[in-house]
């Protein structure tokens, strides 16, 4: 009884550390699988019951970012659906499949998410560089027509350049005077319209997504419905190239992408394998309080510390599946 008592509390405690490092940097089930697997589950049902208690935390996270999410519909839209294709591909792959071949195909990808894990660092600074602002373009200052200087004794007509020499007919501007007011309106329009077009890509709620990005998004999936391990290390790499947005805000989408490829593979897993409802009871639990964590003082832990965690545990994965 004590024995239970302890490992329902471990699997509680790696559900909140999950949950937190899954919103700030994604693969936190290198957490909570490698503990499900050390306390004797079969790699499938830790896989399936790891994948459904993680789903909470999720939720919560993407809902701590609501507010990075604004002018964001249309894009989370359009990818969703290859995220909930990828994922529902996924989940079924991973039925299908046999045992043994996942067993045989984990330790693998446990290391593309460690060497991922570990590459995060310098890819968040490349996406950060990249989303850095650019200096905007502005138009110079159009200088004045000097042209010939004003006929002696002849006063200049105030406001008006004398890009002849000669004073205007009453009522009709020179033709130098069409580089004035009404033409610095007309090159400001225009700038106006070409800012316009070439606004940040999460200044429209109806931006295009490239069937390349949807495509890389499905097949992200694809994998978080399998497996998922560092999916959101992923998606922080593939959005944050593909997007000109702050990496916080990418972060946002990542959040919602991941809840919804582990919604939809835990839909499958609960219709058709067999989940122990007390493991993944207890990781929901504790993900939505590493999820709330995550969403509030998550970026201000130490990323470092965080992924030396996640690096320590994934190769203590490694060392029990492969001995």
């Amino acid at each position: 009884m004590p024995n239970a008592i302890l490992t329902d509390l471990a699997i509680f405690g790696t559900g909140i550390a999950a949950g937190t490092i899954n919103v700030v940097v994604g693969s936190g089930t290198l957490i909570t699988f490698p503990t499900l697997l050390a306390f004797n589950y079969s790699p499938v049902v830790a896989n399936v019951s790891n994948n459904i208690g993680l789903i909470p935390g999720s939720l919560t996270g993407a809902y701590g970012y609501r507010a990075e999410l604004g002018g964001q519909r249309g894009r989370l839209l359009s990818l969703g659906s290859a995220s909930l294709c990828g994922g529902l591909l996924g989940a079924i792959l991973l039925l299908v499949l046999p045992a043994g071949a996942f067993k045989a195909i984990v330790p693998v990808l446990i290391c593309v998410a460690l060497v991922m894990v570990i590459a995060q660092p310098r890819l968040a600074e490349w996406v950060a560089r990249r989303q850095r602002p650019k200096p905007e373009f502005t138009v110079p200052p159009v200088p004045p027509a000097t042209g010939r200087p004003p006929v002696a004794g002849r006063p200049p007509v105030a406001g008006r350049p004398h890009a002849e020499g000669l004073p205007s007919v009453a009522g009709q501007p020179s033709a130098a005077g069409t580089t004035g007011a009404a033409g610095t309106a007309t090159v400001t329009a225009g700038t106006a319209r070409t800012a316009a077009t070439m606004a940040p890509a999460g200044a429209s709620a109806h931006e295009r997504i490239s069937p390349v990005l949807w495509f890389l998004v499905f097949c992200t999936g694809i994998y978080g419905g399998y497996f998922g391990a560092a999916q959101g290390v992923l998606l922080i790499g593939l959005l944050g190239i593909a997007l000109n947005e702050t990496l916080q805000r990418v972060n946002a989408i990542k959040n919602v992408l991941a809840a919804l490829v582990n919604g939809v593979a835990a839909v499958v897993f609960v219709a058709v394998s067999h989940v122990d409802w007390v493991a993944a009871g207890l990781i929901a639990v504790g993900s939505v309080v590493g999820g709330l964590i995550g969403a509030r003082v998550g970026r201000k832990l130490p990323p470092t510390a965080m992924r030396v965690v996640i690096i320590c545990v994934g190769v203590a994965a490694l060392v029990k599946l492969l001995v």
